[in-house]
């Protein structure tokens, strides 16, 4: 029987293209359902007892992909969660596997990377893209610096999302443009940012999490 993959993912195009990858193998996997946030996934998932893994998607609105990850693990142990994304920092890398995630894949996997990753983590595995199984043994050898950055600075995924924009040069309109958001929600996020780094600006605040592996 196929395994009977979710998504949760709230930009169409790309969870378009995901499920595009999935139905490529018909005989491997089966696709169950789109869910455009965390919450709308585990009202989802309490409808449907017969999903087997979700690719998760981390930055989403209502609930994120790490606390809806969590979630999942509490309610649906059965269920097993791939992290599918674009980011692969060491703060989130950290978070996912903290929050339960099996597996962890950026979104440019090629189809056949994604379907054998699906049919790993049934199998037991733990399926990650190469870059973030580098990081993931990094993190290994160093836990206690990587908790610790974590919970000394614990910066939201929105904030590492601004700040990570910030250390490409842009500008709070450009961030703004490209983030969906208002440039005084850009604003609020930096001066959160600002506060949490214990510094006083952009340049301080892209150098001292780049050191510390936030960025």
């Amino acid at each position: 029987m196929p395994v009977r993959v979710a998504l949760a993912e709230d930009k169409p195009f790309l969870a378009r293209a995901v499920r595009e990858k999935l139905e490529l193998y018909p005989d491997d996997l089966s696709f169950a359902f789109h869910a455009e946030n965390g919450d709308e996934l585990l009202e989802m998932l309490a409808e449907r007892s017969d999903v087997d893994a979700v690719l998760m998607d981390i930055e989403m609105p209502v609930r994120d992909g790490i606390e809806a990850t969590a979630a999942v693990t509490e309610r649906f142990p059965d269920v097993k969660v791939i992290m599918l994304t674009v980011f692969d920092d060491d703060q989130r890398i950290f978070q996912a596997i903290q929050a339960g995630a099996m597996g962890y894949l950026l979104k440019d996997e090629p189809p056949q990377a994604l379907r054998d990753a699906v049919l790993e983590i049934m199998a037991g595995g733990a399926p990650m893209s190469p870059t973030i199984a580098a990081k993931a043994l990094a993190l290994l050898r160093n836990p206690a610096r990587a908790a610790a950055d974590a919970a000394t600075y614990a910066l939201t995924p929105r904030e590492t999302e601004v700040l990570e924009h910030l250390g490409r040069g842009l500008e709070y309109r450009e961030i703004a443009e490209t983030l969906f958001i208002s440039p005084a929600t850009v604003r609020k996020h930096i001066e959160n940012i600002y506060r949490k780094l214990q510094v006083d600006n952009k340049m301080r605040a892209v150098r001292k999490a780049s050191r510390h592996g936030l960025i």
